[in-house]
């Protein structure tokens, strides 16, 4: 399965699953369609299928990049900004 480097919306999709299990921990795949959850994550896998999506969010804006963030992984570049002030 393809790695998404991106998040962003289906505007065209043919029987895609897409494996979520990176962000969520639920190991089933998940269908996207453009009726029902057209969002597909970065750090997801697409396990069948194929589409293609615009583009909302990269690097620390997407949800893995807040996710990141809020655990702290994404801090050490803002830490050595400040120290660099000092």
């Amino acid at each position: 399965g393809d790695l998404l480097p991106a998040d962003g919306i289906l505007i065209q999709g043919n029987d895609l699953k897409i494996d979520e299990s990176s962000l969520t921990g639920e190991s089933d795949h998940v269908k996207k369609s453009l009726d029902r959850d057209p969002m597909l994550l970065s750090g997801t896998h697409v396990m069948e299928g194929s589409g293609r999506m615009v583009v909302t969010a990269v690097g620390v804006n997407s949800q893995t990049g807040i996710i990141f963030t809020l655990l702290g992984a994404g801090g050490d570049e803002e830490e050595k900004e400040k120290e660099k002030e000092k």
